[in-house]
């Protein structure tokens, strides 16, 4: 019994480490972070961190694959919820839109893109989660041909450009403010939906 404990508070002070390691990392950059930045957050020393990390790289591959790894499960959600295909993909394109709390994890989305053109683990959990999205938006498209709501004889093409246009306008909404604004983003997701899907554009809700 008592193994098990300590595995469990072992478990328990590696997700803390983890959010911890998130949050700095959003207020200074995946290039900035130490993990004395981090210890410091925690209130511990960094022998503790090293414990459960052997380096700093690996610390921040896992806090970004955390991080990942709930939107992928939020993603998940959606695939669940909604009456219908339509419905269910307008809720996907309001989800990747960045909202008050959703601009957070797009500020590290961000980061560790171009972190990833030199790190390996972090582009193949920038890859994963990437992978996610595409499959979520081709499963709805899927789904909507099936229930003859859409028109599409590619649901995996335009799943990949429509996670190419987000990707883009999530972009500008989060680091381009004056550009764009999160209702222009939806009114051009929307936009390129009813146009891929040979949808009316009356069939979504404006802006």
């Amino acid at each position: 019994m008592s193994g098990r404990i300590r595995r469990a508070d072992a478990e328990v002070r590696k997700t803390e480490i983890l959010e911890t390691t998130v949050r700095v990392v959003l207020e200074r950059g995946f290039g900035n972070t130490r993990v004395a930045d981090v210890a410091a957050a925690l209130g511990v020393s960094t022998g503790l961190i090293h414990y459960h990390f052997s380096s700093k790289d690996e610390l921040l591959a896992e806090a970004f694959r955390f991080a990942a790894d709930a939107d992928i499960a939020r993603v998940g959600k959606v695939l669940a919820e909604g009456s219908n295909a339509l419905e269910r993909l307008d809720r996907a394109l309001r989800d990747y839109v960045p909202g008050d709390t959703g601009e957070a994890v797009w500020v590290l989305w961000i980061d560790a893109w171009g972190q990833a053109l030199r790190d390996p683990a972090l582009r193949e959990i920038s890859e994963e989660l990437d992978q996610a999205w595409v499959t979520l938006f081709e499963r709805i498209i899927v789904d909507g041909v099936a229930e003859h709501r859409f028109t599409c004889t590619d649901p995996g093409a335009v799943a990949w450009r429509l996670a190419a246009l987000l990707d883009g306008l999530a972009l500008h909404v989060t680091v381009h403010r004056r550009s764009m604004s999160r209702d222009q983003m939806l009114e051009h997701a929307r936009t390129a939906v009813c146009l891929e899907l040979g949808l009316p554009r009356s069939a979504l809700p404006a802006g």
